[in-house]
Parts: C-alpha cells; sequence; structure tokens
C-alpha cells in the first residue's frame, strides 16, 4: 500500500500542508528543525493514532490551532480509500471514511498500516518493560484492529481496580464492603486480562522467527535474537517490574481465554493481601515483560551499542514481515517510514537496512542531509522547509 495524497491543518508546525506522494522511496530532507518528522508523523498517526514522539495528542495540534485535521488517500492494491481524523485534544476525537459521516477514531484502525523505524525505537532494547509491551500491543492492533477495545477496555478497569485498592489502603481497613466491589473488578479484570495475554502469547509467537531472521540479516548472524514473555501470572515479574525465574510461558499459549481468565481469577486471590497492602494491581499485562535476548543474555545491560540498533531495527523490520505475510494481497504490505534513522547507523548497518527495506511498495525517509542515504534508496527526494516544503521537490 501507499499513500498517494497527504493534507495537514493545524498539525504540528503546518498551518496547511497538500502533499503528493507516489509509490517508491520519497525522502524528505532539510535541517532539523524544519518539520520532516511531523510529516511521517501524521502517516504513522494515521495507522494507530498514536505519535512514536509524545504519549497524548496535545501536542499534535499547532500552538495557536483548537484542533488538527490530518486527512490522506491510501491505496491499497486497486483500491483508493480517502481517510480523515480530527485531533480534538480534551474531546473525543473523529473520523470520516471516504468522506462519510463522523465515526469513532479507532473504527479507520486496519486500514493504513506503517511499520515506522525511529531513535526512540532504542528505548525497545534499552527502556522499561512498558516500551515493550506498547510495541506488543501496537502489533496486535495492527493485526486485529479490534484489539484496540480490548487493550481500552482492559486500562479502563484496571484503572478502575487499583482506584478501589488506593481507597482501601487509605482507609486503613478492608472492609466486607471492599471486598464484594473489588471481587467485582476482578471478574472484570480477569476478562479483559485473558483477551490480551491471549492475543499477546500469539502475536509474539508469530513475530519470533522473523526477529530471530531480521536480527541474523542485519549481523553476521554469530548471536540468535529471540524474545520471550515473561507474566506476572506465572511469578516470573517481581513486584519492582524485575525478571524472575524460568521465562517460559508456553504453557500459558496453549490455554483458551476461559483458561487464563481462571487463571487470573486464582492470582488475584492469591496476590491479594500483598495488593491491598500495596494499594496497587500487581497481578496483570500491564506489569508483564517482554525480555529479548540475544544468545543466553538479556540484551538489556548485555548488548552493545551495535548489538542493541541491530536488535532494535530487528524488532520492527519483524513486524514488518509479519503485517505482510498477515495479508499477502498484491499491494497489502505496510508503509514503512524511517525517521532519522540513517545517521545514527555505521556504514554497515545503513547499507543492510537499505537492501533490506527498499523493496517495500512505498518508503519514506527522513534525513537532515541527503548523504546520509545509501544508494539503495535513491529516490525523489523533497526538500523540507519551514511551514511546507520546497518547489524543488522532485
Amino acid at each position: 500500500m501507499y499513500v498517494d495524497y497527504l493534507s495537514l491543518t493545524g498539525f504540528r508546525s503546518y498551518g496547511q500542508l497538500d502533499l503528493s506522494l507516489e509509490p517508491g522511496v520519497s525522502v524528505f530532507v532539510g535541517p532539523n528543525g524544519t518539520g520532516k518528522t511531523n510529516i511521517v508523523e501524521s502517516i504513522g498517526y494515521l495507522a494507530s493514532l498514536s505519535s512514536h514522539r509524545v504519549s497524548s495528542d496535545a501536542p499534535l495540534v499547532a500552538f495557536d490551532a483548537d484542533q488538527a485535521l490530518v486527512r490522506a488517500r491510501i491505496v491499497r492494491g486497486s483500491q483508493a480509500t480517502a481517510l480523515e481524523v480530527e485531533i480534538n485534544p480534551g474531546r473525543a476525537n473523529r473520523a470520516r471514511i471516504n468522506r462519510a459521516n463522523p465515526v469513532r477514531a479507532r473504527d479507520i484502525l486496519g486500514i493504513c498500516r506503517t511499520v515506522l523505524f525511529a531513535p526512540e525505537d532504542l528505548a525497545l532494547v534499552k527502556g522499561d518493560p512498558s516500551a515493550r509491551r506498547r510495541f506488543l500491543d501496537d502489533m496486535i492492533v495492527s493485526l486485529v484492529p479490534r484489539h484496540a477495545a480490548t487493550r481500552a477496555d482492559y486500562e479502563r478497569v484496571l484503572k478502575q481496580r487499583n482506584a478501589l485498592l488506593k481507597s482501601a489502603r487509605m482507609s486503613g481497613r478492608f472492609t466486607s464492603a471492599h471486598e464484594a466491589t473489588l471481587d467485582v473488578w476482578d471478574h472484570h479484570m480477569a476478562a479483559a486480562g485473558a483477551q490480551l495475554l491471549a492475543a499477546r502469547l500469539q502475536a509474539l509467537d508469530r513475530l519470533s522467527p522473523h526477529l530471530a531472521g531480521a536480527y541474523a540479516d542485519l549481523t553476521d548472524g554469530s548471536k540468535a535474537a529471540r524474545g520471550v514473555y515473561r507474566s506476572t501470572l506465572l511469578g516470573q515479574v517481581e513486584d519492582d517490574g524485575a525478571a524472575e525465574g524460568p521465562a517460559d510461558s508456553a504453557e500459558l499459549l496453549g490455554l483458551g481465554q476461559e483458561e487464563l481468565q481462571e487463571r487470573f481469577l486464582q492470582a488475584f486471590a492469591a496476590n491479594r493481601k500483598r495488593e491491598v497492602d500495596r494499594g496497587i494491581s500487581l497481578v496483570g499485562p500491564h506489569r508483564d515483560e517482554v525480555e529479548l535476548l540475544l544468545g543466553p543474555a538479556p540484551a538489556k545491560g548485555y548488548a552493545s551499542h551495535g548489538e542493541t540498533w541491530s536488535l532494535a531495527l530487528a524488532m520492527r523490520l519483524a513486524s514488518y514481515y509479519l503485517l505482510r505475510d498477515d495479508d499477502d494481497a498484491p499491494g497489502s504490505g505496510p508503509i514503512l517510514i524511517l525517521d532519522d534513522v540513517f545517521a545514527e547507523l555505521d556504514a554497515g548497518r545503513r547499507q543492510r537496512l537499505a537492501a533490506i527495506v527498499s523493496g517495500a511498495e512505498q518508503v519514506l525517509v527522513t534525513a537532515a542531509v541527503g548523504e546520509d542515504i545509501p544508494a539503495a534508496l535513491s529516490g525523489r527526494q523533497i526538500p523540507v522547509i519551514p511551514g511546507g516544503v520546497s518547489a524543488a521537490a522532485g
């Protein structure tokens, strides 16, 4: 798939931007601060309803604007679809498909698929478990868009359950009323948690061979890369988030949602006193970890800088391969976005990455200087200037 038209209104640094794009490679070139990343960020937002740079929508809206509009035409095989997202900080976002009546923003998920590489990806390896959980959750939503609701339901229930646990802790005593209400929230959280955990385990299982292959392609292949799921349901994560004990969640992968739900209820009962004492939920997907390994050692804390970069890139490449395999119809592969990545890589990794991604139907690249882009990704260069693009684009 590819974007052949993009329009931004009140998005980041753009009062108004209208841009025609093409299949193949397009390179946005310009000094830092001119708005290159803002352009590709908007396309990533259409695919995920989130930014790879900030955790909330407010910074996406221009300082002097009340809302931002992102419009694009997505070509997938022989079908073109017009998408529009209205970003309203503090209020519900709205969307339109083919200029029809407004729908919920999440109703557009799955129409545009992207895989975005950025310097922030180092956090996938070096950062807190939340970065790896978000990666996996974004993956499951890309594969099955209805899991956006699964994710939202779990977060809503977790918030309510934590509020109850905190209230019980602050009151200094755990009453029968607290217990009855907590029982209700336990069942809600077990149901939502079982759905989210099952989706994560299945996605990681499908991703694993792609991760191993992508890392081998980016390196000399002397170390095997893999990701293992550590579940609080099996006591594999300590209260402080540290990994604990053997990392083997294979037994969970084979369980149905009803069995997982029952496991959660048992775990909540076993941990009730600790959770009431701490005033927080200690068991659930929100505290799980995806541990990345190179050979026998954890990548975090043991990998060199070059290995860390290669593993982060392999994570993104693996997601690209998985999405491509998930829908192998002609013209359905995801759009690849490489945001200021090549400046961070040595010459060898630049060449390897460029050779791997150059065959995608559309590759969008940002760079401060064109010389950072390997020859394998030579394509249309679009000079970016403050507030727009240069007429010299070509």
